[in-house]
C-alpha cells in the first residue's frame, strides 16, 4: 500500500516509532484499544448531530459497528497477554487536529470538517498498521494488523467519500490539502511516544 498516494498523508511516522512499540506492547494495546471505541463514539455523534443526512447514518452505522469490532478484538489481545484494559489516554494528536474544525458559519462545513478529520485519523491510523504488521515479531499480532490495515483504509475513503456528497468536490479537496499540510505539522511537532497509537 502506497500511503502517500492511496491516503495523501505528507508525511511518513518517524521509523523509531514501530521499534519502540513493539517493545511496549501492552501500553500500544491499551491505547489501540481506546482509539477504537472513541472512533466508534464519533460516528455516533455525527448520527446524532445530522440524522437527516441519510447516507450519512446508513454508513456511518456500519462504520461504528465494525469500529467496535475492533474495539473487541483489541481486547481479546489484550486478554490473551493477560493484560487489563486501562485507563483511556489523552490523545494529543486527535486534540489537536480536532481544534482545525471550524466552529460556527454553515453546517455542511462544520460537516465537512469532521468528516475529513475523521478521514485523517484513519489514514494515519492505516499508515501505523502497516508498520506494525511489517514489522511487528509477533506473527498473531502481525496479521491482527494486517486486517486493521485494510479496514482503516477503506475508512479513509468512505469519509472522504461522504464528504464529497454533502459538499462540492473543489471544496472537499482543497480543504483536505489544508488539514493534510496541518496533520503533517502536528505529526512533525509531537514526540515520538513508546505507549500511544498516535
Amino acid at each position: 500500500m502506497k500511503e502517500k498516494t492511496i491516503l495523501k498523508l505528507k508525511l511518513n511516522t518517524d521509523p523509531r516509532w514501530v521499534d519502540i512499540a513493539s517493545k511496549n506492547i501492552e501500553d500500544i494495546l491499551v491505547d489501540h484499544a481506546w482509539c477504537e471505541q472513541k472512533a466508534a463514539s464519533t460516528g455516533i455523534s455525527m448520527i446524532i448531530h445530522y440524522p437527516e443526512k441519510t447516507r450519512l447514518v446508513d454508513e456511518l452505522t456500519l462504520l461504528v459497528a465494525e469500529e467496535w469490532g475492533h474495539f473487541e478484538r483489541v481486547l481479546d489481545e489484550l486478554r490473551k497477554r493477560g493484560f487489563a484494559l486501562g485507563r483511556p489516554r489523552r490523545d494529543e494528536y486527535v486534540v489537536q487536529l480536532l481544534a482545525h474544525v471550524r466552529k460556527g458559519g454553515a453546517r455542511e462545513r462544520q460537516l465537512l470538517d469532521q468528516l475529513l478529520v475523521s478521514a485523517l485519523i484513519e489514514a494515519r491510523s492505516c499508515e501505523r498498521f502497516k508498520l506494525l504488521w511489517k514489522h511487528i515479531p509477533d506473527p498473531g499480532l502481525s496479521q491482527f494488523y494486517y486486517e486493521l490495515m485494510v479496514s482503516e483504509a477503506g475508512h479513509f475513503v468512505s469519509y472522504v467519500d461522504l464528504a464529497k456528497e454533502y459538499c462540492a468536490d473543489y471544496d472537499v479537496d482543497a480543504r483536505l490539502q489544508e488539514l493534510l499540510k496541518i496533520e503533517g505539522d502536528i505529526v512533525t511537532n509531537l514526540p515520538v511516544r513508546d505507549d500511544r497509537m498516535h
